[in-house]
């Protein structure tokens, strides 16, 4: 598992959908193109929101790291 540095972080453990997802957005629509938000959620659809989202945005997810029911999620504003 290879860490990403991050500029900001936005924990919605115990949180279900959608609520990992939109705190996410509202954190990127802080962030400045570039910059690096680690989600960490316990949410197991949390992954698949965010991969949709970023499908649909013009932000990158960069890496997903699940330890025991938490994940990690990496994404790159742009």
């Amino acid at each position: 598992m290879n860490t990403i540095s991050f500029d900001h972080q936005v924990d919605a453990s115990g949180l279900l959908c959608p609520l990992p997802l939109l705190k996410s957005k509202r954190q990127l629509n802080r962030m400045q193109p570039g910059e690096v938000l680690l989600l960490i959620a316990t949410d197991p659809n949390a992954e698949d929101d965010l991969r949709k989202f970023c499908d649909q945005s013009t932000h990158q997810l960069l890496q997903v790291d699940q330890v025991d029911d938490t994940q990690r999620i990496y994404l790159q504003k742009n």
